[in-house]
């Protein structure tokens, strides 16, 4: 009897994963599928470094520079100011918290990471917008304390999983008390910390509905921290719902070439861990 629960369990088992792999092949094929043709339809180049994104126009301009710079200024921004806070914060709560404290900061981040987008994207037009405008720099600050739960989790995480006798090895060695943390126990956390960037640039660059509220939402070049842009997924969630024929193809593509640009950050990311270890 129990052999035969084992044997159906690991169906089971067998069965969610395929059903993972499935949904990322079902995906990857209906973006190739409809992305594709419409990117030979307007010209891979014109679609790629095109600078007008323009569908009303005789004859219509897809171009998506100002959306890729737009999502690449905007990601950035978010790393810049979610990365390191949510690291060092891990360092505190894993390392120098005392008890007491811990139980207070740590349901705060967990309640951090519940809170909606739209929520995140309201403050921002509250506190943010009226101080430094609609603008880039606006959507970093909104987008770097989006990340900054899940930064924080996973890096806590992988520091608590460090050995203790690795801190034990270095104070014995003469080492103070932050000195070992970072020269000893952070370094050996490294895959587990980058795991936590990695996601912390999947969410921010993933992000629609609070940058839609508070990055202006103009399809142009950045051309400063202050001004407004757009970013890919703002262009295809603002533009969809009336969006058709070749103008629907384009932003299909558009979410093609969104769905690429996170494999190759992914990807790059995992070369960068191989390279560390």
């Amino acid at each position: 009897m129990t052999s035969i629960k084992e044997k159906v369990m690991s169906r089971v088992f067998l069965l969610s994963a395929l059903s993972t792999v499935l949904a990322l092949a079902l995906i990857c094929l209906f973006l190739f599928i409809n992305g594709i043709p419409a990117m030979a339809k307007i010209g891979a180049f014109s679609f790629m470094l095109g600078k007008e994104w323009s569908p009303s126009d005789t004859p219509p301009l897809f171009g998506i520079l100002p959306m890729i710079a737009g999502s690449l200024y905007v990601t950035a921004g978010a790393i810049i100011i979610g990365v390191p806070i949510g690291i060092l914060t891990a360092v505190f709560l894993s390392k120098s918290c005392p008890k007491k404290l811990y139980k207070f900061i740590k349901p705060g981040m967990d309640l951090l990471a519940g809170i909606p987008s739209v929520v995140l994207g309201f403050f921002g037009m509250a506190v943010i917008v009226p101080v430094f405008g609609e603008s880039i720099l606006s959507a970093s600050i909104v987008l770097g304390i989006m990340i900054l739960p899940t930064v924080t989790g996973i890096s806590e995480s992988a520091i608590r999983a460090v050995p203790q006798n690795y801190y034990e090895g270095a104070v014995a060695l003469g080492a103070g008390h932050y000195r070992a943390v970072f020269k000893v126990i952070l370094p050996a956390a490294n895959s587990g910390v980058l795991a936590a960037v990695i996601l912390g640039v999947g969410r921010a660059i993933g992000e629609t509905m609070a940058v839609i509220m508070i990055a202006g939402n103009q399809a142009r070049m950045p051309v400063s921290l202050f001004k407004g842009v757009r970013t890919l997924t703002a262009n295809i969630a603002l533009e969809m719902g009336y969006a058709a024929e070749l103008h629907r193809e384009a932003l299909i593509a558009t979410a093609l070439v969104l769905f690429v640009f996170i494999l190759v950050i992914n990807l790059g990311f995992a070369a960068l861990k191989k390279r560390i270890k």
